[in-house]
């Protein structure tokens, strides 16, 4: 049943007010920053889907545990101390849980239909100010995961299964153990680091708009490798021993379409405007 999370049963929720002023234009604005846990048992093999805030980080580390484990730092912003009050009560995550599938969404004010209608009718002059929701979220290590995010750093540790990754602005770092990802990026940096020369999962698809790719893979790889500038920037080819697929279509700074080692599961990494390096493990 979706609860939200200022209500929910044995939820801690600690609130630290704090009176530095910040600049939004020609307005002043108080800072109130509210810290909220949960906790709650969760089959390994599930989905947990994740929808970040506009504004914030998501922070997801697997366990041994079979439960979820929510911590979420929520920071509002508002003229008065009583508005920041009632932006408090509407700015958090709701929960939507079954046996199989967990969603953590974020509420704000930038999309009222997710709050409770009880919560909706407030002043317009709160409608659009800023707010920032930082997670760190401890999951089975055997799962799945769908991340939606906005602007905010990202980190991705241990988890084994299905990987389904949509952000607009980030530095991300994502470790991978096993399973499948596929990753879409808007602008930032973005880490990959893929310690097992025989990946045992699914097909790797990671794609970046604008910024730096950094792709860390192991000695003797086994893949097909695809590596790709769209439009401007070069390639960093550290690897030794890629063969192209098609002896007449030759390396270049530009594409890479090889086979490494014995070949094996497809992993592509695409760059639009920007950087795109290829590392070898223990040789940064």
């Amino acid at each position: 049943m979706k609860t939200l999370i200022l209500v929910r049963s044995g939820l801690v929720v600690l609130m630290l007010s704090f009176g530095t002023f910040v600049v939004l234009g020609q307005q002043q604005l108080l800072k109130r920053t509210t810290y909220k846990t949960d906790k709650f048992d969760f089959s390994a093999g599930g989905t947990i889907e994740i929808k970040g805030a506009p504004l914030g980080s998501i922070r997801v580390e697997a366990r041994s545990k079979n439960e979820i484990e929510i911590s979420a730092e929520v920071e509002v912003q508002a003229v008065t101390e009583s508005d920041l009050a009632k932006l408090a009560e509407v700015t958090g995550y709701v929960v939507d849980e079954s046996a199989s599938r967990v969603s953590i969404t974020s509420i704000g004010l930038n999309d009222k239909k997710s709050l409770p209608k009880a919560l909706r009718k407030l002043p317009k002059n709160l409608i659009g100010l800023p707010y920032k929701i930082d997670y760190v979220i401890k999951v089975p290590r055997y799962c799945d995961l769908q991340i939606d995010g906005g602007k905010g750093d990202l980190s991705v540790i241990g988890v084994e299964g299905a990987i389904h990754i949509n952000y607009l602005s980030t530095d991300a770092k994502i470790s991978l153990v096993g399973g499948g990802l596929n990753g879409t990026f808007g602008t930032g940096t973005i880490d990959v680091t893929m310690p097992n020369r025989s990946w045992r999962g699914n097909a790797i698809d990671v794609a970046l708009s604008s910024g730096t790719m950094s792709v860390h893979l192991p000695v003797n790889l086994s893949a097909e490798l695809d590596a790709t500038i769209v439009k401007t920037g070069s390639i960093e080819n550290g690897l030794d021993g890629l063969r192209p697929r098609d002896r007449k279509v030759p390396l270049t700074d530009k594409l890479i379409s090889a086979n490494a080692g014995s070949g094996g599961v497809s992993m592509k990494f695409t760059v639009g405007n920007g950087t795109l390096r290829l590392i070898k493990l223990g040789k940064e």
